[in-house]
């Protein structure tokens, strides 16, 4: 059985989420129940999978053997390729229990923290249930006239139907002036907002006159199911238009005029998710503000400042952002820049210089590799100025427009103190910048004035530059102050920074994508798990020699079954009793096996408790009693045999003699 824990992004404490099924007499189980997570990009979403094997019915864990634990984000593993992650399983540290707070199975079972047992294949999938876009265009025909001076000038609303019976609106159309047989333009709804997934649930729609001072006149309304417009244009979707009222009041009252779907198509909304599964990959960079506002590195006021007792803004910016960017990155491999500083040997003023000193390849490994490279640059240049964005941004559109593909998406990470220098040219490459798979987060630290970011950041108002307006918005600005916890708790809000600073990211990344018309490529396919290896050519074993039968002893005959005691089948010998036998199991989650028929051999010397098959003499293994899967089992010509004998049954493998 397995276990599933979260953690919040408020505390470090595990909280159970869910348990699978129990499956029997395996050390291979495919767990059918899964388990259903809400997903956010933007926040680091911590989970915990315990192992068990169970022994009753009890719920109470510590009553089960514990076998291993793995430690992984959601993020992780949506990120793997193909959304397939597998982690080894360990035996992991000692807590208490919740409940009867005794020690935790790792230990009260004996097990050795660290100890590896195993491994754990986690695959993740997007709940697929109406992410279609449904895409249809409607006409009207003789619509009565409701405006005294002239036509109608009608427009529709959708209405689904809820399951108390209410009706909550979905969209309106747009109003078409002065007609009484109107063509609205085709649009666009998801299918979700239409029907709820629901294909038979209810859709009403209503006609009206619009009117200026909101007081639509209703001309009439009439009721279909997303499965009647699935059918597209035909005479299944011709619409009378009723007016209910008008029904009641008069005899020879037909309709209101009709409607006709003219068209309709559906296509997939394809997500974030569904390009990451497909192997699009995030590239993260990182560029740092090493000028002289941010005040000297050696002295506690500065904001590059490096505590023993606490992290400083631009760490903890650094790791709330790349903690969580670094699970969509296979290789983990990161380009660090600085800019606004000195840099050796020649003290010139670089905003563009790699943090690990390496021009023609600035990556760093992981977020610990920029940390330790940031750190080592405070030591060896000049803070100075001024705070030119400019050219880390043209440095990461470089990369960009190399790979328009929609294969990688890049974000660049700029953390600063102080107000731009460049803003002119700041804002020619973000909108050059906007074209490309590309986004920038801008975290501003210190307590200066950042009025110049929230103008980059566009949410108001789309950046421009030389009269060219940006094609998208690819910028997020937050100031770091918003986020100090009060309280000093430094996790908590690191997690809010990182979710407010990230949540926009694939929101910007299917911007491009749909621009583009790029779709995501299929998810790879999981790979075959492995097969039981082949056995070489088998021969024939010569007959064992004849032995004395011990006085009082039983033997099963050589060629049936030798441990006849699993069906109950204790026979008196009737022939030389067979040699002792060293057993070795492979192709097969567990020792398994039962009958074992015909002993086979192949030449060689004998080499005992290897797997595969050393050369020696070899029976092909059935599946036996308890669920072993099938595999092989080999035997080798024994020394002299021992004066006495005994057989043996353990699970469902017989032996004589030696368990390997």
């Amino acid at each position: 059985m397995c276990v599933l824990y979260t953690q919040g992004p408020d505390t470090k404490q595990w909280r159970e989420f869910g348990r699978t099924e129990v499956i029997d007499n395996s050390l291979n189980p495919d767990f059918v129940r899964k388990f259903v997570l809400d997903y956010f990009f933007e926040e680091k979403q911590n989970l915990r999978f315990d192992l068990y094997d169970v022994d009753s019915k009890s719920p109470d864990l510590s009553k089960h053997d514990f076998l291993g634990q793995a430690f992984c984000t959601l993020g992780e593993i949506v990120g793997s390729s193909g959304s397939r992650l597998e982690k080894p399983l360990t035996m992991g540290t000692v807590t208490a229990h919740p409940r009867s707070r005794k020690p935790a199975p790792a230990m009260s079972n004996g097990g050795i923290p660290g100890k590896k047992c195993g491994t754990i294949i986690l695959l993740a999938e997007e709940l697929g249930n109406c992410r279609d876009v449904a895409t249809l265009q409607f006409c009207a025909n003789k619509l009565d006239k409701k405006d005294f001076f002239g036509k109608s000038d009608p427009f529709m609303v959708f209405y689904r139907s809820n399951e108390d019976g209410t009706f909550t609106i979905c969209h309106k159309t747009e109003v078409m002036r002065n007609t009484l047989n109107p063509v609205w333009p085709a649009f666009a709804i998801p299918v979700r907002a239409l029907c709820n997934g629901d294909y038979d649930r209810a859709i009403k729609v209503e006609v009206y006159d619009w009117d200026r001072d909101g007081s639509h006149d209703f001309i009439g309304e009439f009721t279909t199911s997303y499965r009647e417009l699935a059918r597209g244009q035909s005479q299944f979707n011709v619409y009378e238009v009723v007016n209910p009222r008008k029904k009641m009041k008069k005899k020879k009252y037909l309709n209101s005029g009709t409607v006709t779907l003219l068209s309709f198509a559906v296509e997939s909304d394809h997500t974030f998710l569904d390009y990451i599964r497909g192997g699009t990959q995030i590239n993260f960079t990182v560029a740092i503000d090493f000028t002289a506002s941010n005040g000297n590195p050696s002295q506690s006021t500065s904001l590059h400042y490096l505590s023993p007792y606490q992290l400083n803004a631009y760490t903890m910016a650094l790791r709330a952002v790349g903690e969580i960017i670094q699970d969509y990155d296979s290789d983990k491999m990161f380009p660090a820049l600085g800019f606004g500083a000195k840099i050796p040997p020649d003290g010139r003023v670089s905003h563009e210089f790699p943090l690990n000193g390496d021009a023609a390849n600035p990556s760093c490994s992981g977020i610990e590799g920029i940390l330790e490279a940031y750190h080592r640059s405070l030591r060896s240049v000049q803070l100075y100025g001024p705070t030119n964005f400019a050219p880390v941004v043209n440095h990461v559109a470089r990369s960009a427009a190399a790979v328009p593909d929609g294969s990688q998406y890049f974000v660049l990470l700029i953390i600063t103190d102080g107000v731009i220098s460049d803003m002119a040219q700041t804002k020619e490459a973000i909108v050059n910048a906007a074209k490309l798979p590309m986004s920038i987060i801008i975290v501003g630290v210190g307590q200066a004035e950042f009025d110049a970011m929230v103008e980059l950041d566009g949410d108001d108002i789309r950046i421009s530059s030389r009269g060219k307006v940006a094609e998208r918005d690819i910028v997020q600005f937050v100031p770091f102050r918003d986020y100090t916890d009060r309280g000093g708790s430094q996790v908590l809000s690191m997690a809010r920074l990182a979710k407010d600073v990230l949540a926009e990211i694939p929101e910007q990344f299917i911007s491009y994508m749909k621009a583009h018309g790029i779709k995501p490529q299929p998810a790879p396919p999981s790979p075959d798990p492995p097969g039981p290896p082949t056995l070489p050519a088998l021969t024939p074993c010569p007959p064992p020699p004849p032995t004395p039968k011990p006085p009082g002893d039983t033997w099963g005959h050589a060629g049936t079954d030798l441990c006849p005691e699993v069906t109950g089948k204790s026979q008196p010998l009737t022939a030389s009793p067979p040699p002792p036998m060293e057993i070795g199991i492979f192709g097969g989650p567990r020792m398994g096996g039962g009958g074992i028929s015909h002993p086979l051999c192949y030449p060689g010397p004998r080499t005992p408790h290897v797997s595969p098959p050393s050369p020696g003499c070899a029976v092909p293994s059935q599946q036996g009693v308890g669920g072993g899967a099938k595999g092989g089992s080999w035997v080798s010509p024994p020394p002299p045999p021992p004066p006495s004998y005994f057989s043996t049954c353990m699970d469902v493998l017989c032996a004589h003699g030696a368990l390997p």
